[in-house]
């Protein structure tokens, strides 16, 4: 099997080299390709030439804010570059495997959310997102995964990085103690997807996150502990008042259970976060 991993040059969905790192580790033949996603000519091109057997698309305009003021950039990358992905699953044969977001949600009760659950996306970013899973699944074989708080990789720029590096400074921490959401480690979003494929799982969307939800501050309260750094860094605040301008889903939990179902178990967010704590404070291997 040979995996094609689609990224861009700034804005990705997942953890681009981490992924990478994991397809290597698993003696999985891959080719990256890095460029313009909303360029559908030179996509394919690149995807024919490498004659995948599956695609992941890891490109994204993922800037949530900035969407609003950049709608056009918002939906070419998230919403028409899938229509192009799509046909092209069609022309080339390949699996698409496609990352989505929490975010399609408004973010209400009940949770956590599965995937018949009705939408409700609040701003251009979440809209864009919602389009894209709409095109992804007119491709033949496709693999739709919302993903959510994801972290992990050698970037290290996710909330959950930036809560950590807090911790490890001796630096105050403000995790929201009223957003409830179920983080996704890179590291086992990557290990399903590539289950998803080589398994032959039924087509479809999938809530691809870490077993369990949390809020953020029971998950900087939990990395305290794991880190052996004091409670005292920790000062809660609540996301309900702020102004914030496009609302973030309150009440974000995505229930696995479907991705369960088909043979694919995804670690609890506990342990994840563990094993990412873990291997931060491991020592790199030398070039």
């Amino acid at each position: 099997m040979r995996i094609g991993v689609v990224s861009d040059t700034h804005n990705h969905l997942a953890n681009v080299a981490r992924i990478v790192e994991l397809l290597n580790r698993a003696g999985v033949d891959h080719v990256v390709h890095t460029g313009d996603i909303t360029q559908p000519k030179t996509l394919g091109a690149a995807l024919a030439a490498a004659a995948p057997d599956a695609v992941f698309n890891c490109a994204a305009y993922a800037r949530v804010d900035e969407a609003e003021d950049e709608p056009v950039q918002a939906f070419a990358a998230n919403a028409w570059a899938l229509r192009d992905l799509a046909r092209l699953s069609r022309a080339l044969s390949f699996t698409l495997v496609h990352y989505s977001t929490d975010f399609v949600f408004e973010g209400c009760e009940p949770i956590p959310r599965i995937e018949t659950d009705a939408t409700n996306p609040r701003g251009a970013y979440a809209t864009s997102k919602l389009l894209g899973e709409r095109f992804a699944a007119e491709a033949p074989d496709h693999y739709i995964l919302r993903v959510e708080s994801l972290f992990g990789g050698p970037a290290g720029k996710s909330s959950v990085d930036a809560l950590l590096n807090g911790l490890i400074a001796g630096r105050e921490v403000k995790p929201f103690a009223d957003r409830t959401v179920s983080p996704s480690f890179v590291d086992d979003v990557s290990d399903a997807s590539l289950k998803l494929v080589t398994l032959r799982a039924p087509a479809g969307l999938y809530h691809c996150v870490n077993s369990g939800h949390t809020t953020w501050l029971e998950l900087t309260r939990t990395a305290a502990q794991l880190l052996n750094r004091p409670t005292s860094l920790i000062t809660p605040i609540n996301m309900v008042g702020l102004t914030m301008r496009v609302p973030r889903p309150l009440l974000a939990a995505l229930s696995n259970e479907k991705l369960r179902s088909v043979g694919v178990e995804m670690p609890t967010w506990q342990d994840a976060l563990a094993r990412y704590i873990t291997s931060r404070e491991a020592p790199r291997p030398q070039a």
